[in-house]
């Protein structure tokens, strides 16, 4: 596996190839990292990986200069995985001045759930996002489905801006109790962690509920904020929302069953956790 930081490097050693897939990431890879590569070789030949800690997308007071660095351990897995290039490069490397520029998603996607919570976080990604696929040009890309509200704001812009890379989803990776891998799991004590998974089963409440023909989900979302909050969470939101778009459902569009995502994120202690529910 070759490590490259410079752009102009990363692009001569990808010249000519025109079926690269490519998985970004921030690093500190887990299990569910290493299956999007998984995913990616199948769509693609070669795969090339990023790890960059994007600055852009941590608001104030947000843990950016914590975020867990585990550069060694990361080149280690990647190199099992044959990952032909991991693209590392430094602030210097991405942004050698000051990044004026930005990509915006609109307000209706970017602004709602996580946006709501972390204002300027998506615009963050996309600019991110779309200067890493100016460096790589890929042919596809792999994006979990963990962060739904983000795959769903690249695969928009990838359409929009008419890029010629197809957005891969793959499905939440999990440990056996139910988790979504993350890396900011490490930050729970052995306890929380142990609590952690009823996020995720907090999910298949409503979304079984919704299944079994209620659909005030209104009160759903409530009732299992709730829940969590008496186990000693600080929910920001569970959320029923459509998956076309992440609206809320209107009540004609929930009789006729348009299909629905329910979507979560949640404070246990000093850690946040997101995840979310196709229902």
């Amino acid at each position: 596996m070759k490590i490259i930081s410079s752009i102009e490097e990363l692009r001569d050693q990808l010249s000519g190839q025109l079926r690269t897939a490519f998985v970004p990431t921030m690093g500190n890879l887990h299990e569910g990292h290493l299956s999007l590569m998984r995913l990616a070789r199948r769509h693609g030949d070669p795969v090339v990986a990023s790890i960059f800690v994007n600055r852009l997308q941590f608001g104030p007071g947000e843990d950016f200069e914590k975020y867990p660095r585990t550069f060694q351990a990361d080149v280690e897995k990647l190199e099992k995985e044959g990952v032909y290039v991991l693209f590392a490069p430094t602030e210097k490397d991405l942004y050698p001045e000051p990044q004026e520029f930005r990509v915006r998603p609109p307000d209706d996607l970017g602004n709602t759930l996580e946006g709501e919570f972390r204002p300027g976080f998506f615009t963050g990604v996309t600019t991110v996002v779309l200067k890493l696929f100016s460096c790589v040009q890929p042919r596809v890309a792999v994006f979990g489905k963990k962060d739904y509200q983000q795959l769903m704001i690249i695969r928009n812009m990838s359409r929009q801006f008419a890029l010629p890379t197809e957005i891969i989803a793959a499905e939440t990776y999990r440990a056996d109790d139910g988790l979504a891998l993350s890396s900011r799991n490490m930050y729970l004590s052995p306890a929380e962690r142990a609590e952690a998974p009823s996020l995720y089963q907090g999910l298949n409440v409503v979304a079984d509920a919704v299944r079994a023909g209620n659909l005030d989900v209104a009160d759903l979302e409530r009732a299992a904020m709730q829940q969590l909050a008496q186990k000693g969470w600080n929910p920001d939101y569970i959320s029923v929302r459509k998956r076309i778009d992440l609206q809320a459902p209107s009540a004609d569009e929930l009789a006729r069953g348009t299909p629905l995502v329910v979507l979560a994120a949640a404070k246990l202690g000093q850690t946040r956790l997101i995840d979310n529910l196709e229902i």
